[in-house]
């Protein structure tokens, strides 16, 4: 496959990478998304790279001949990215609406230095899911209670991740003197998670890891 160009939000530099490579990674953000309690930074630019590639795939296929075996195995494997993408974005869609009071209190207090957690269609669609189901709530329910009962705050309806689950981990990088609480009254303890181990870990504990991408959950 062609290399492929990527804008890491992160640092903002432009990275070369292959196909495979940026397969590669959006299979392991899916998998962090999948088993992640909460909603994890958006991959937008990532997901439009691998949009762009499966377009010219299916350009590349199209002029190939009929019959040729290789035609078959190209489209089940755009198939699988295709699978993968639709999963990656559906988990978040479903995450967005569960803890959307919450996404957007913590939107709003987001320093304009802090990049969100949602892509920009994301966080719109965050705002209308919350807007229509406030409008199907009034019209429901609110307009039949007392006066004093009638106005929905979102901060107390708004409901969290639960950040003390349990995940199972791989480690990709060396990480040294990881705090992890132990059984019973012997307190916190500091353990070195070498690359390649795997762990169950509760999500608060190695949940900065994920993002600077130290560990993956599987």
């Amino acid at each position: 496959m062609d290399d492929l160009d990527i804008e890491e939000a992160s640092d903002e530099e432009v990275e070369q990478m292959t196909a495979a490579e940026a397969l590669s990674m959006v299979e392991k953000a899916w998998l962090n998304e999948k088993f992640s309690p909460e909603l994890l930074p958006h991959k937008q630019d990532l997901v439009d790279v691998m949009l762009d590639q499966l377009n010219d795939m299916e350009k590349n296929i199209s002029r190939a001949k009929k019959g040729d075996l290789k035609v078959s195995i190209h489209k089940m494997e755009i198939d699988r990215i295709r699978y993968v993408l639709a999963s990656f974005l559906r988990i978040r869609l479903e995450k967005i609406e569960k803890f959307v009071h919450h996404l957007l209190e913590e939107e709003a207090q987001l320093g304009e230095d802090v990049p969100s957690r949602m892509s920009p269609e994301e966080l719109q669609h965050a705002k209308n899911f919350a807007a229509n189901m406030e409008t199907l709530f009034n019209d429901v329910v609110l307009r039949h209670m007392p006066r004093n009962l009638k106005k929905l705050e979102g901060s107390k309806v708004a409901v969290g991740p639960y950040q003390d689950s349990y995940v199972f981990l791989q480690v990709q990088e060396q990480v040294d003197q990881v705090m992890v609480d132990t059984a019973g009254d012997q307190g916190d303890e500091a353990i070195d998670l070498e690359k390649g181990s795997q762990h169950i870990m509760r999500y608060r504990v190695v949940a900065p890891l994920i993002t600077n991408d130290a560990v993956t959950l599987i």
